[in-house]
């Protein structure tokens, strides 16, 4: 089964589609989706290297426009489908935790979120929720979320058909590492906050 996912994901990523779906998952993981773009974005520069940048940029743009969207629902809609988004990922009972921890960091925890596998969409919205400046919102999304799919993509361009041998022979294993990473991510904000 993982390997009929993983060539269907490597068949789409060779298809004229791909960009809109990237961009379609991009900006949706930045506000309410769970799978983060990665799933489409590591197959797609391997099936086509030489399109590595763009890619970057389509994860890059689209996922911060998809930021102000879980912005936005932070700020108008915090209360009906903001606060439901976090009872999803289990956030609410660390949200006072949350607030004083962010009124310490601001921005860098925004752009620690954006770099890294913590679900991001939960610190979109609730920087709405907060009213954190969108300007500095924005500088730190677009370079936490531009280094991270950059430099991902960069890689997979770099290192292309080693990166894709280990990981059609370890998808078992890189799965579940993606999967830790992932839960990790959720467990990592209700510790810390």
């Amino acid at each position: 089964m993982l390997r009929k996912l993983y060539d269907w994901l490597l068949a789409l990523a060779a298809t004229r589609h791909a960009p809109l779906a990237l961009g379609a998952i991009s900006f949706a993981e930045s506000s309410f989706f769970p799978l983060p773009p990665d799933v489409l974005l590591i197959p797609m520069v391997i099936a086509k290297r030489s399109a590595w940048f763009l890619y970057a940029l389509i994860c890059t743009l689209a996922s911060v426009l998809g930021a102000y969207f879980g912005y936005a629902i932070g700020a108008l809609l915090f209360q009906t489908i903001g606060q439901s988004i976090l009872e999803f990922y289990g956030a609410t009972d660390t949200f006072a935790r949350l607030v004083a921890w962010y009124d310490q960091w601001g921005g860098w925890g925004i752009f620690l979120g954006a770099l890294t596998p913590f679900p991001y969409k939960v610190l979109t919205i609730f920087s709405g929720s907060v009213g954190f400046g969108l300007l500095p919102f924005t500088l730190v999304s677009i370079i936490g979320r531009g280094l991270r799919f950059f430099l991902v993509s960069f890689l997979l361009y770099h290192f292309g058909p080693p990166i894709r041998d280990f990981i059609e022979k370890r998808l078992g294993l890189m799965l579940i590492l993606f999967t830790v990473l992932l839960v990790g991510g959720f467990i990592v904000a209700k510790t810390l906050f």
